[in-house]
């Protein structure tokens, strides 16, 4: 059986970890914290075609998600984004919309997307696939080949098994020739292991009080 997310709620809005004792998203501005860290840290939405597959450790609260299917339905991509993510602890769906509140902007995908959740729905322009369980075993078993990847897991320090070398270097088996990786994190130990993976690794601005940032692409 999975475990599930474990919360605290910080000002009543940001879920925080139990488990992990760290956000969710920024506590400055979540919205513009993944816009900028997985969109642009991914040349997106200029790389967007119909097919493009979006891969993703850690889904959390779903957001990064809705603020990829935003940029496409903004882009005016014809055809259908490809959304696959590995969760070992999902949140709850009544958690889910809670955090979602703090983006007004995104509340009529939101709804959507976690009622799709619940029922197993299709999204029309967009094929979401959550992936629960540990992604060290269940990315292994995933026949996909992602495009872009959003490395969003919790801080190396706190959640060191997603970060380790083994999973990245079967991230990069599970990524297609010219595709990319973004994170937040610039941690040396995990750009180390992308570049051992295969990926030519780029340090680049962070968002907000974070200096730096993690590009990626598998040479």
């Amino acid at each position: 059986m999975n475990q599930t997310a474990d919360l605290d709620w910080r000002d009543g809005k940001t879920p925080i970890s139990r488990r992990f004792d760290d956000p969710y998203f920024s506590l400055e501005n979540g919205l513009a914290e993944t816009q900028h860290v997985f969109l642009h840290g991914n040349d997106l939405p200029a790389r967007f075609r119909d097919g493009f597959q979006v891969a993703e450790l850690g889904f959390g609260t779903g957001l990064n998600f809705l603020v990829a299917w935003q940029a496409w339905r903004a882009a005016n991509v014809q055809g259908v984004l490809h959304f696959t993510s590995f969760e070992a602890f999902p949140m709850d769906s009544n958690d889910m919309r809670k955090a979602l509140h703090a983006f007004p902007d995104l509340t009529d995908l939101a709804d959507q997307m976690v009622q799709a959740l619940e029922d197993d729905n299709d999204l029309g322009d967009a094929r979401l696939t959550v992936i629960h369980g540990d992604a060290r075993r269940t990315l292994a078993d995933w026949d996909g080949a992602a495009d872009a990847w959003f490395l969003d897991g919790f801080s190396p320090a706190k959640n060191p098994e997603l970060w380790q070398p083994d999973l990245l270097a079967n991230v990069a088996r599970h990524t297609r020739l010219g595709g990319t990786a973004a994170t937040y994190t610039a941690a040396g130990a995990v750009r180390r292991a992308l570049q051992d993976a295969g990926f030519e690794v780029t340090r680049t601005t962070g968002y907000g009080r974070k200096r730096h940032m993690t590009q990626a692409v598998l040479a």
